[in-house]
């Protein structure tokens, strides 16, 4: 019987570690070794060992330093402004007494529109002669180059990444809302809270297992941006919205140079690793003050 279990057990499980091993942990094993080596695309017997010598070669470069830089920017608009944005969406609908499936569904369909379809859309509200110019010009205010500009491009795609993203994170937030007790707030009201301080003392605390996992989710989503700058901008102007994943997309594809490619992906997956730690962490930390805190009570 235990026998026959195990074959039936490895009957559904099999296929499953095949698909694994072939598109997830063969390529990893790849990479990583790749990323040790001078591997050449178009002329594989070339390869050679280089040792670090990537590592060191893609710090020194200019355009790889100034992708990291975009990308950080990009990290500190978008992060703020989504998770707060998000917050402050799924409050107002969790607040409203009408119409509440209308404003998640009208708020969450940007969320499962193509990315390719949102940035083709949005080239269009900033070109000169959009509809963004247009209102700015009926305010009295000179039209704007948003995408076309090195200095705006960025913020411009930033903002536009924060509009598409944000339901997903609002759908969380008000899923966390809805199942903080009612008895708390009532608590709060007995004691003459008011709204600011009911939402400082708890709903902040509350949701704090939920705003760890939307920061780390966002931040690691800010960190993979490729399909905004590649469509509406290329990269450019003046390499203003090259972003590290673009650098490594670019490296490995167009130029064929997978082994500098491969250590760009690795370092890449450093970051996200730090952000996982940093989030098991923070997480643990509150699940550890919410047991004492009970255990002081009973």
């Amino acid at each position: 019987m235990k026998k026959k279990n195990s074959i039936m057990g490895m009957a559904f499980f099999g296929p499953a570690l095949v698909l694994l091993t072939l598109f997830l942990f063969l390529p990893m094993l790849l990479t990583f070794g790749f990323s040790f080596t001078d591997y050449f695309a178009l002329n594989p017997e070339l390869t050679h060992f280089t040792g670090l010598k990537n590592y060191t070669d893609i710090f020194k470069d200019e355009l790889f330093v100034k992708s990291f830089l975009n990308t950080v920017k990009f990290v500190l608009i978008i992060v703020p402004l989504q998770c707060g944005g998000a917050l402050l969406l799924a409050i107002a609908i969790n607040h409203a007494a009408h119409c509440k499936k209308y404003f998640k569904v009208a708020f969450f369909i940007p969320v499962v529109m193509s990315l390719a379809v949102v940035s083709t859309l949005w080239m269009q509200i900033y070109s000169p002669e959009g509809i963004l110019n247009t209102l700015l010009g009926q305010m009295g205010i000179d039209a704007q180059p948003f995408i076309h500009s090195a200095k705006q491009a960025l913020p411009s795609i930033a903002i536009m990444s924060v509009w598409q993203g944000m339901g997903y994170q609002m759908i969380i937030f008000l899923g966390g809302l809805q199942n903080i007790n009612p008895a708390i707030y009532e608590a709060a009201e007995m004691d003459h809270a008011t709204s600011w301080q009911k939402f400082k003392d708890v709903t902040l605390p509350e949701l704090k297992p939920l705003c760890v996992f939307v920061f780390i989710t966002v931040t690691i989503g800010a960190f993979r941006m490729l399909v905004q700058p590649m469509v509406m901008t290329g990269g450019g102007p003046d390499h203003s919205t090259y972003t590290i994943v673009y650098d490594i997309y670019e490296t490995g594809t167009v130029n064929w140079e997978m082994g500098l490619a491969s250590t760009m992906a690795i370092v890449f997956t450093v970051f996200v690793v730090v952000l996982t730690i940093i989030q098991n962490v923070l997480t643990k930390e509150r699940e550890g003050k919410h047991v004492n805190k009970k255990a002081k009570t009973n």
